[in-house]
């Protein structure tokens, strides 16, 4: 009778062991069920310089082109502004930019941190669920330099060098809002300090006295490291990519990937490589590199074994600039804004509306296009809603999951409403076919700039209402036959900006509320 219970227990210890390790089994491939993620933000790309979205366009994008071929792409796709500085700060924290202390404009090279330190990112709720996370490229949404002779009262102007102590790590930037890793610069690649920055330390004190001659593309003056070499930037930091996709691929959890690229923005340096292989201007030999750099990240994440399983996002952060030379494309017919009114820093489609595509083999349709709207702050919601985890009232108060719109073809609208916001801070709202712009002018770069309207006196309507189904290129301002449905959108565009949020949850509040002129027009 001994001997049989001695052999149970040994049984059962057994079954145990072999149920424990099955169970730890399970919960490894659990684990590993999440998508590695990879964030891939082109700068001042527009959205009639790909291929996919424009058949008509003169520069040759084979991998994007691949990309969208095996994924979804968005032809309604916008940034939450029409530049720089406030998108980044939307796709991290899934929050409209104009809620922070940002009101308009962007940030320099030494301006301080955008993002408070209790302001959630994405890259925090991805380490909770178990994520190793990155950001490599262009940060521009500041971070805390140690300054040698105190802070300049004009910091975040772009042509001001302040004296940093280069030996003293840099706060509240990459490492304090959520980032294991992190390697790349602070401002544009035309803002100084030309310095890289890996895990908060200077990777190289630059030479005092140093300045960077403009000798191709359009840079400002600045301090330089030598190891900083505006021409082969772009590349440095892929390279760096492609190392911690490599690394991390190898390892037992999912990760994250911020790739915030430089190009094409100035200076427009494409490679020699590159040089005339557009057939355009140098501008789309840049284009061209830019999609050679996504075509390396896809080939890697294959060549790992890890493509399947990957949620690749690639998109631009606004509309293309000027600086791209439109004359000269037009003159190859070839136009970055496609059939868009405007550019880069305007108020209207070609400053905010971008191309966006979705690649994940596994999970998403393949070779699909969706005309649905969604908005860059989306991007947070969408991370939540693939993860698991539940967004807490004060996070991603302007970001909805578009993880519906890329498992099911036939899923609804996920958004009601979508803001816009241009340089100058002015507003649009968007609720389908309709488009209310809260500005006489572009509110930016292009005709009628807000200087020319204030100089020349011109006689405009203070709003612009367009409907964008049959007339996408804003021709045609309906705001006297309309009157009615402005009123309706600008009372919508009152509650969104009072409510600090335009999801469902508590009200919360907007940052710097008393300094906020850009808005007495709309909620008084």
């Amino acid at each position: 009778m001994r001997k049989i219970t001695q052999q149970l227990i040994v049984l059962l210890s057994f079954s145990f062991l072999i149920s424990s390790c099955s169970l730890q089994k399970e919960a490894e491939v659990k684990e590993q069920e999440n998508p590695n993620i990879i964030y891939i933000l082109a700068d001042d790309l527009g959205y009639g310089d790909i291929k996919s979205f424009n058949p008509n366009g003169k520069i040759p994008t084979p991998n994007i082109d691949n990309m969208a071929a095996n994924g979804v792409m968005f032809t309604d796709a916008h940034t939450s502004s029409a530049v720089c500085t406030p998108t980044r700060y939307g796709i991290l924290t899934g929050r409209y930019n104009w809620r922070s202390s940002l009101k308009s404009g962007v940030l320099g090279g030494y301006s301080k941190s955008l993002i408070t330190p209790n302001r959630t990112t994405v890259a925090d709720i991805l380490k909770t669920q178990g994520y190793t996370t990155a950001f490599i490229g262009k940060w521009h949404l500041g971070w805390d330099w140690s300054f040698e002779e105190g802070e300049n009262t004009d910091i975040n102007k772009l042509h001001v060098i302040q004296k940093v102590n280069y030996k003293i790590p840099v706060k509240n930037g990459p490492s304090t809002h959520g980032f294991d890793y992190s390697f790349g610069f602070c401002g544009s690649l035309d803002m100084p300090p030309y310095v890289f920055v890996e895990n908060d330390f200077p990777t190289m004190e630059p030479k005092k006295n140093t300045v960077n001659n403009d000798s191709k593309g359009f840079w400002r003056k600045g301090p330089t490291s030598e190891d900083f070499v505006h021409e082969t930037v772009l590349q440095d930091l892929t390279d760096k990519a492609i190392n911690y996709i490599e690394e991390k691929s190898k390892g037992d959890k999912p990760f994250f990937l911020y790739f915030p690229l430089p190009a094409p923005h100035t200076p427009i340096l494409p490679s020699k490589e590159f040089l005339g292989k557009s057939n355009t201007n140098e501008y789309g030999d840049f284009v061209m590199q830019v999609d050679d750099v996504v075509g390396q990240i896809r080939e890697t994440l294959k060549n790992q074994g890890v493509s399947e399983n990957t949620l690749l996002v690639f998109t631009s952060d606004n509309g293309c600039s000027p600086k791209a030379n439109f004359e000269e494309l037009a003159k190859v017919k070839h136009n970055p804004s496609y059939v868009f009114r405007g550019m880069k820093a305007d108020i209207y489609e070609g400053g905010h509306h971008v191309p966006l595509i979705v690649e994940w083999p596994k999970k998403v349709l393949k070779n699909f296009s969706s005309s649905k709207t969604i908005c860059t702050t989306d991007f947070f919601a969408t991370c939540a809603d693939v993860t698991g985890y539940q967004i807490k009232e004060t996070e991603a108060e302007d970001s909805y999951s578009m993880l519906p719109l890329i498992m099911n073809e036939n899923s609804n609208d996920i958004r009601e409403y979508t803001v816009h916001h241009s340089i100058n801070g002015s507003f649009a709202i968007r609720h389908g076919d309709w488009k209310l712009c809260i500005t006489q002018g572009s509110g930016g770069w292009s005709y009628p700039k807000p200087q020319e309207i204030k100089k020349k006196n011109l006689d405009l309507p203070t709003m612009q209402l367009f409907n964008l189904k049959v007339d996408i290129e804003e021709t045609t301002n309906l705001i006297s036959q309309n009157p009615d449905k402005a009123v309706e959108l600008k009372a919508a565009l009152k509650i969104i900006i009072l409510d600090g949020r335009s999801t469902k949850g508590v009200i919360q509040t907007n940052e710097d509320m008393e300094n906020w002129k850009q808005i007495e027009s709309i909620v008084n």
